[in-house]
């Protein structure tokens, strides 16, 4: 019997990391991530969750700190956000190479210069290659369930590589929604006590881990890495499976809104998603034939489900919540791109909602605007498009797809 409770985001993810029973729990405060480090030393005191709470200095302990605990055996957790994360650069490497399955939760929030608290996706595009998992979940059903899926997953023998469910900051982990959340038997049916595989750390049994090793062994080790996120594809589908079969819940890599037979889709992630359904269901009445394609499973990128969805479809237009400066696009359309590559296809580069800048459903009507024009060919689409950026007076100007403009200061 699943209950009912009103959570947000922050806290679906803790109420997760409870329910799969995490023995060591090594926090850092950071906004918005705080009230994941607060609600888990809470449960410590109280005794709703029986594991170790360290309190360390830094993110950069926060993280170290899992990998020694997950080393000896113990399922650990941290979460983390935007220059939290960037501490932890380092040690992430230390993670992935070791294939450390720790799971980490991450509310996404902008990197600096200037300063910002609110959301985009820049914090964990710049980990995109550092050999972690990377799920983006849109709701906050999706955090919990992400988080359990991740466990299960990331300490797969054939996959034993780490894991990030990330959410965007505010809009998502302040946002409170009804989930459904199993009970302890459930969770425990599902996910059986952490048996480590790889390197561990024990007295019976002694080695080294992350030792310096030289030249004619550095290839294979970094090889065993890719291996790992290689076997997440294989091994995916099954647990999806049979979470749908214990929860009732799917569970998706892409998820796609109208897109078989349109003439323009719009590729998001996470919570954008609903903006962006809305204004395609909106647009669909209308007669346009617009579609909504979302990544879940950014790491490792799905390329071949991607292709097919978008193989025959004339204008793709990627929206990304990160800059992607100094590249042809941002880092997300670069991956579609890659996964999409049809030579009558035009791909479109889109930027938006960064610094927490809100993805309206008339921002995503302007986003499908400007696809109409390239589609019609009034528009070459080649440029990258910032679909909400402010004229030099401070007014954000949309155009919905028929053309009207909407001035908002």
């Amino acid at each position: 019997m699943h209950e009912r409770l009103l959570l947000d985001g922050n806290m679906a993810m803790v109420e997760a990391m409870r329910l799969c029973r995490v023995g060591v729990i090594s926090a850092y405060p950071i906004t918005p991530q705080s009230p994941v480090a607060e609600k888990l030393s809470e449960y410590v005191e109280n005794g709703k969750l029986n594991a170790e709470y360290i309190r360390v200095e830094s993110e950069h302990s926060a993280l170290s700190c899992a990998i020694g605990a997950q080393l000896t055996g113990v399922r650990a957790c941290t979460a983390t956000s935007s220059v939290g994360l960037a501490l932890m650069h380092e040690v992430l490497g230390v993670a992935s190479g070791c294939r450390v399955p720790v799971v980490m939760g991450i509310i996404n929030r902008a990197l600096v210069a200037p300063w910002s608290l609110w959301c985009d996706h820049q914090d964990t595009m710049a980990e995109r290659d550092s050999g972690w998992i990377q799920i983006y979940a849109k709701s906050v059903q999706e955090v919990f369930d992400s988080m359990v899926v991740a466990y299960r997953l990331a300490e797969h023998k054939d996959v034993q590589s780490p894991a990030m469910v990330c959410i965007d900051g505010f809009f998502l982990s302040h946002t409170s929604e009804v989930a459904l959340i199993p009970s302890q038997e459930e969770i425990d049916d599902f996910l059986p006590p952490y048996q480590p595989c790889n390197a561990h750390l024990s007295v019976d049994n002694p080695m080294f881990v992350n030792n310096l090793i030289p030249s004619s062994e550095f290839c294979e080790m970094r090889y065993q890495q890719k291996e790992g996120l290689d076997h997440v594809k294989e091994v995916l589908p099954a647990i999806h499976a049979e979470f749908l079969e214990k929860f009732g819940r799917e569970q998706f890599t892409v998820e796609q809104y109208c897109c078989e037979g349109a003439d323009m889709v719009l590729v998001t992630i996470g919570s954008m998603f609903g903006a962006a359904m809305q204004a395609a269901g909106k647009l669909r009445k209308q007669g346009k034939k617009v579609g909504v394609l979302r990544i879940v499973l950014f790491r490792p990128f799905p390329y071949e489900i991607v292709g097919e969805i978008l193989r025959d479809v004339p204008v793709v237009g990627v929206l990304d919540r990160s800059a992607g400066l100094g590249a042809q696009g941002a880092p997300l359309f670069t991956e579609v791109k890659t996964a999409a590559a049809n030579p009558s296809t035009k791909f479109v580069s889109m930027v938006g909602g960064l610094g927490g800048r809100d993805l309206s459903t008339a921002t995503m009507e302007n986003a499908f605007s400007y696809l109409e024009d390239v589609y019609n060919g009034k528009a070459d689409g080649k440029a990258q498009k910032w679909i909400d950026l402010k004229d030099n007076y401070g007014t954000l100007r949309l155009k919905n797809i028929g053309g009207n403009e909407l001035c908002i200061k």
